[in-house]
């Protein structure tokens, strides 16, 4: 017989996790002013919020951590971390810092002024607060397709080259520092982006004399679907289509903290030394000095190991499959999600499951307290409190999608937990209908609110 799948690793540690009650879950999501930000970690059972910083460490990243060099300039770590991103990526030139939105702020605090323009595919909440903040304008060209979740696309996180090259053609260089491309593409669901497309992209960028940043956070994973579902591709390695992907960047920011599976650090990448040397004030500023920034030795020797784990193709396939079962469970149960299943997250349909609850009433937050009172599963809403308000009119803004994300951490739960969460998102499905109301905004901030508002029930 065929041998059935398994995990690519055994696990040598385990951390218990506390059950409650509902009774309990009631009273604790109403103390956190109806945010499951402000959630103690105590008070849940399967944490989904984030797969950011959340992923369980190798015994050889723990290992490397013992090595690390805590000298305050030209530590061995640092050089380890340097050797591990040229090999990966390409890049002659790095600069560490503490993580994915310290890398944005070094950055656009060099390149981006008030006016400018960035156009991306779905740009991350950090990268659009980031932008935002400096009274930029970040322009979303994803393709239409990924509005629809129901649509099964194997490269649904593209940029549409039609949309990108209006823009390029609308607006002179000078006023885009840059275009963003996400891979793969977080806020609409996970999805990779093809080969084919980071080539189009990169040759309007040149067309038009513009500079290409890769948002690298899961780059990994967009290899693997690159890998398995791209003509021509199967055949070479992940390391190879990696440093494929990145020959077509001018630079890169990266969260550490996801596909490189440790729980703090990040960086910069550039190609060329001039942005290197121009963004150095500001790492040394905001960071640290360049050869640390931010980062503890033992951090960046974690992270130059994690760097080489994190694209092994044996523990992506692993890690994406597991996603995929979770995919498998909600479809048998009836559950829409963004399909096809992403590379770190379920992105569940909250509007077409709580149809009563009024857009006004942040549809995607509703179905994450449920979830929570439900079964101590905390999920992230990416939806309309996300979306955050527009600058220029304070107005809430209203994406196509209201979505729940189940971020899965790596290489911490098993696919019984996958059970247990499919269960009790099930038991929130069955009673959809009576979900009538959902939460108003009782405080907020100005910039990326979703992290610290309160609300209260409608």
């Amino acid at each position: 017989m065929e041998l059935p799948f398994a995990e690519s690793y055994k696990i040598k540690m385990v951390e218990s996790l506390r059950r409650s009650t509902r009774e309990q879950r009631e009273q604790w999501i109403k103390e956190a002013g109806y945010n499951l930000f402000n959630l103690k970690s105590d008070y849940v059972f399967i944490d989904l919020l984030t797969d950011s910083g959340t992923g369980a460490m190798s015994d050889k990243q723990w290992a490397a951590m013992m090595e690390g060099d805590e000298s305050y300039a030209g530590a061995r770590s640092y050089y380890k971390l340097k050797e591990s991103i040229k090999e990966i990526t390409g890049f002659d030139y790095f600069l560490p810092t503490h993580q994915g939105r310290a890398a944005e702020n070094v950055l656009f605090s060099s390149l981006v002024k008030e006016g400018d323009i960035l156009p991306g595919n779905s740009h991350f909440d950090t990268t659009k607060g980031h932008i935002e903040f400096r009274k930029a304008i970040a322009l979303d060209c994803t393709i239409e397709e990924a509005k629809d979740t129901t649509l099964e696309l194997p490269f649904k996180g593209n940029m549409d080259l039609n949309k990108l090259e209006s823009v390029l053609r609308q607006y002179p260089a000078e006023k885009i520092p840059c275009i963003v491309l996400t891979i793969t593409n977080n806020t609409a669901g996970g999805q990779p982006v093809s080969m084919e497309n980071i080539k189009g992209v990169s040759a309007l960028a040149k067309k038009y004399g513009v500079k290409l940043l890769f948002d690298s956070a899961r780059f990994a994973e967009n290899a693997y679907f690159i890998k398995i579902r791209e003509k021509g591709y199967a055949g070479k390695t992940i390391p190879e289509i990696c440093r494929e992907m990145f020959s077509h960047a001018d630079f890169m920011t990266m969260s550490s903290k996801k596909d490189a599976i440790v729980n703090m650090g990040g960086f910069i990448a550039f190609r060329d030394e001039a942005t290197w040397q121009g963004c150095q004030m500001y790492n040394i500023m905001y960071e640290g000095f360049i050869t640390y920034g931010g980062m503890s030795g033992r951090d960046m020797s974690a992270l130059a190991q994690g760097l080489k784990e994190g694209t092994d193709f044996d523990y992506l396939q692993t890690r994406i499959s597991q996603v995929a079962y979770l995919a498998s469970k909600l479809d048998e149960y009836g559950i829409p999600f963004q399909r096809p299943a992403g590379g770190h997250a379920i992105f569940v349909d909250a509007k077409k499951i709580l149809t009563n609850v009024p857009k006004e009433q942040f549809v995607a937050q509703t179905l994450g307290i449920e979830l929570y009172i439900e079964g101590g599963v905390r999920g992230v809403e990416i939806g309309t409190l996300l979306a955050d308000r527009d600058p220029v009119t304070r107005e809430n803004r209203f994406p196509s999608l209201e979505l729940l994300r189940l971020a899965i951490p790596r290489r911490v739960y098993t696919n019984n937990h996958m059970d247990f969460i499919a269960a009790a998102l099930k038991n929130v499905f069955d009673r959809r209908d009576s979900i009538t109301s959902g939460y108003i905004i009782k405080k907020e901030l100005p910039i990326m609110r979703h992290f610290t508002v309160e609300l209260e029930k409608a």
